[in-house]
């Protein structure tokens, strides 16, 4: 069966699932494989539950009339996503970046969806799976697609870029994140940059922060639309206000490094005829959740979690808004970055220094790599060893600022700090 064939099956219901453990009915399900993990076995099952049919690529499971035998069901999926992008007669933004593209998204989408029937990318499902499955998810009702792609190496953005093809593109930021897998900062660069190429070959256009230097320097052969000028920074104490030329915008994200994300959104939603009102109320609404910047007030402590990812660009941007704030007495619990490469030592070694030259109340660093580094202030090699010294000297009328990387889980902080 070809993917147009297979495309005729999916335009009935426009679903399709990859987990037997969420399916849908009348779906269809792509038996992936994984590392330690075999969809064509559950092929079976998916059909019990209520799927149509099951695309699977090992023909022993080939076992019924509902199941669609292919070369390799990945690919399959990967081919009818960029059937289905080339049958939808909307505008897709792709946006990716080092830090900030999730939350990046979920203000584009949030201003968007004031005047357009969206459909985004759910959480950071941003991979080789995770943006087939996101166009898949748009439906004739879909008028504006919002596509977030991730990549930790390089020519992956490439080939994202070939399976949604964006009419408009955004990165965020270039910073020091998967290094290992780029190479060093100028391999995120060129790795990032490979959505540029795409615009710019395809004649599409780029929305562009004017003070990213590396932003303009990479689209001067773009088509390229620059954040508003009534566009600016009012305060981020913690909480960032903005001003939309004559309002004020009180949104729910700290940091000043949320402005450029907040002003992203703005101008994207401008330029899509979202009025300033809309925009506002859009933007005021949105409040951050999975450990993204949330503010928690806990009976005797203030909680900044951060908890959702790291890396070197993203703990210094995070140390210096967190020291400028008037609150205190003030405590850091930072936990390892990961993917770092050859640079891992290096890397935390040099956010030891910055956040020992705040003189915070408290500063704990957790995990092996940040155990590796040279300071005076706490080191624990294990979440456990954290754990243990704070239920002995729990903390007390501190303002917290938590953050690591997404594997070190340190949102379980929160179950016994009080």
């Amino acid at each position: 069966m070809n993917i147009k064939e297979i495309y005729n099956l999916y335009t009935k219901d426009f679903l399709v699932d990859t987990d037997t453990r969420a399916i849908r009915k009348n779906t269809i399900f792509f038996a992936l494989k994984g590392a330690n993990f075999n969809g064509n076995k559950f092929a079976e099952e998916a059909l019990k539950k209520g799927a149509r049919y099951a695309i699977i690529d090992e023909k022993k499971y080939n076992s019924s009339h509902r199941t669609i035998l292919v070369e390799d069901v990945l690919k399959t999926l990967q081919q009818l996503a960029n059937y289905h992008r080339s049958q939808l007669a909307i505008p897709i933004i792709g946006l990716t970046g080092s830090n900030g593209k999730t939350t990046t998204k979920e203000l584009i989408n949030c201003v968007l969806s004031k005047k357009y029937n969206t459909t985004a990318t759910k959480g950071n499902l941003n991979n080789a799976i995770g943006v087939p499955l996101t166009l898949l998810s748009m439906t004739p009702k879909t008028e504006i697609g919002i596509v977030e792609m991730g990549a930790n190496h390089q020519k992956e953005i490439a080939f994202l870029a070939t399976i949604c093809e964006p009419d408009y593109g955004y990165i965020t930021n270039f910073g020091k994140a998967h290094l290992e897998g780029f190479g060093g900062v100028k391999g995120v660069i060129k790795g990032k940059s490979e959505l540029y190429d795409f615009l710019i070959e395809h004649k599409k256009t780029a929305f562009v922060n004017p003070e990213d230097s590396i932003q303009v320097e990479k689209t001067k052969h773009c088509k390229t639309i620059y954040f508003l000028n009534d566009v600016s920074l009012v305060k981020a104490s913690p909480l960032v206000t903005v001003k939309l030329s004559t309002q004020f915008i009180n949104s729910n994200l700290i940091g000043k490094y949320n402005y450029t994300n907040i002003a992203a959104a703005i101008t994207i939603g401008n330029y899509f005829k979202v009025n300033n009102k809309q925009i506002q109320e859009a933007l005021e609404a949105y409040i951050p959740r999975n450990n993204r910047s949330q503010i928690i007030e806990k009976k005797n402590n203030k909680i900044i979690l951060d908890a959702y990812n790291a890396n070197p660009s993203s703990m210094q941007v995070a140390l210096d808004h967190f020291s400028n704030l008037k609150e205190s007495p003030k405590t850091v619990i930072l936990g390892d970055m990961f993917e770092l490469g050859v640079e891992s030592k290096k890397e935390h070694q040099a956010i030891v220094n910055l956040a020992d030259s705040k003189l915070f109340e408290n500063t704990f660093y957790v995990g092996e790599n940040f155990d590796k580094s040279t300071t005076k202030n706490h080191q624990f090699k294990s979440f456990e060893e954290l754990q243990n010294y704070l239920q002995k000297k729990p903390l007390i009328n501190q303002i917290i600022l938590i953050k690591g990387s997404r594997g070190m889980k340190l949102e379980r902080v929160l179950e016994f700090i009080d």
